[in-house]
């Protein structure tokens, strides 16, 4: 991991660490790195971005870059992550780059690049970028004249993002019959997750759908879901999604108002694909953060799970290299290698919904063939998070905890690539002593100061 870029691309505050001077520069950097695969056609770079306030700021800043270099910008508005992956292919650009900080408050913001291909970009690429920005970018030429590049708006992006999500849908008939409640969380996905739904025949009731530039993830979304549970209830309704602020991952709803996570939508999807021998090969990947539960429900169905760090763009390596044809993390970050680039909750949600629809099951029955075992999350706020982790007080500490978890027990504790966090995970079948191993690891590490 560079400087600049953590697992999720660049993030930090706007316009005090994500600054429009450094916008400009990432703009100019990576048209720059990027377009040099063009050979002699004119670059275009596609740029998306999210409901929050700085997003315009930062996009003006970003633009100035890219047309500085001579590359044309391709603008797509307000639109879901993964639709900027399908767009960069749709529309053979060099690159799609998206502004956004997911589920990350208002304050926040982030840039993130996807090669020509769709993918998030590999790590030599991110540097050969961050290099540039940090060294100074005084070799990148500058245009004269009609070399500069222009700006241009892509026509009803949003429109063909939901038709090629409606083409990814395999069944005959199409959810009427079903109601969804959506939770947009003010944010990317406020217009396109009720119009996917509602396009397909189902009975929507949209929620946090309103975005002002400030209410983006205000207790909404993803990591909040107490609104969408209740609405569930109310409504009577057979499924519940929320998704975060760019739309890249959902967290679903049963219709008995249970929240599932990452971890049943990768059961759900897998299992139902695994028996109808569209699982080639019988393989899944999954994180390290996921359930014991996720493993022991797999196994049963002599499906393999292939384990890897935190990450989607982690994920996805491990899907390359071991030919998984989906995977994904327990936060809601599911991909569907044969649909998509990259996480994707409006795809995530409309594969749940075939399941749904092809078995006839509740959402709740379906999620049944999985027994999770107890599992304690906590969040440290800290700054010199990786510092702190690797100090030997900190090591002894975290040996003595994973003893006493023993073989039955799991412990994941790794710095936040997008925040100043500390995430500390353990789970296992005793709750109280996951609890007593949770506290030692948070007063060591909250003791600690790193000058």
């Amino acid at each position: 991991m560079g400087v600049l870029f953590g697992t999720d691309g660049v993030r930090g505050v706007a316009n005090i660490e994500l600054t429009p001077e450094l916008a400009f520069a990432l703009g100019r950097a990576g048209s720059h790195v990027l377009a040099a695969q063009s050979e002699g056609i004119r670059p275009r770079i596609l740029v998306g971005k999210d409901t929050r306030v700085s997003c315009d700021m930062l996009e003006a800043a970003l633009i100035a870059g890219i047309c500085s270099t001579g590359a044309d910008a391709l603008t797509a508005g307000v639109i879901p992550t993964p639709a900027v992956a399908y767009l960069t292919k749709e529309y053979e650009a060099s690159c799609g780059i998206v502004i956004s900080a997911s589920h990350n408050p208002v304050e926040d913001n982030g840039i993130k690049f996807f090669g020509p291909n769709g993918f998030k970009l590999p790590d030599e690429i991110e540097e050969e970028i961050e290099k540039l920005v940090i060294d100074g970018y005084h070799e990148i030429m500058r245009p004269r004249g009609t070399d500069v590049g222009r700006v241009y708006t892509i026509p009803d992006a949003g429109n063909k993002y939901v038709r090629y999500l409606m083409d990814c849908f395999t069944l005959e008939t199409d959810l009427s019959g079903i109601t969804v409640v959506i939770d947009c969380a003010n944010g990317a996905a406020y217009e396109l997750g009720p119009q996917l739904w509602e396009d397909m025949g189902a009975k929507v009731i949209a929620i946090n759908d309103q975005p002002n530039g400030e209410n983006i993830n205000d207790r909404s979304g993803s990591t909040h879901t107490a609104a969408l549970q209740k609405t569930v209830i109310n409504y009577q309704a057979d499924i519940g999604v929320a998704f975060d602020g760019d739309a890249d991952r959902c967290i679903l709803v049963d219709e008995r108002g249970n929240e599932l996570d990452g971890d049943y939508q990768l059961l759900i999807c897998a299992l139902d694909m695994h028996r109808r021998r569209k699982l080639d090969p019988p393989r899944i990947v999954a994180t390290v953060m996921s359930n014991i539960g996720l493993d022991i429900a797999l196994q049963r169905e002599n499906v393999e799970i292939a384990s890897t760090k935190v990450g989607d763009r982690y994920v996805l390596e491990k899907m390359l290299e071991t030919g998984a044809r989906i995977g994904g993390e327990q936060s809601g970050h599911i991909i569907f290698l044969d649909y998509a680039t990259t996480g994707d909750g409006l795809l995530t949600s409309l594969k749940v919904a075939e399941v749904l629809k092809r078995t006839g099951l509740t959402l709740s029955e379906l999620a049944r063939e999985m027994e999770k075992q107890p599992q304690i999350l906590v969040n440290v706020k800290i700054e010199n998070k990786e510092k702190v982790l690797a100090l030997p007080l900190i090591q002894e500490v975290l040996e003595e905890a994973e003893q006493k978890l023993g073989e039955w027990g799991k412990l994941v504790v790794r710095p936040s690539g997008t925040e100043p966090l500390v995430r500390i995970m353990a789970q296992g079948p005793d709750e109280r002593l996951l609890e007593e191993v949770i506290a030692d690891i948070r007063r060591a590490v909250e003791s600690v100061s790193v000058v």
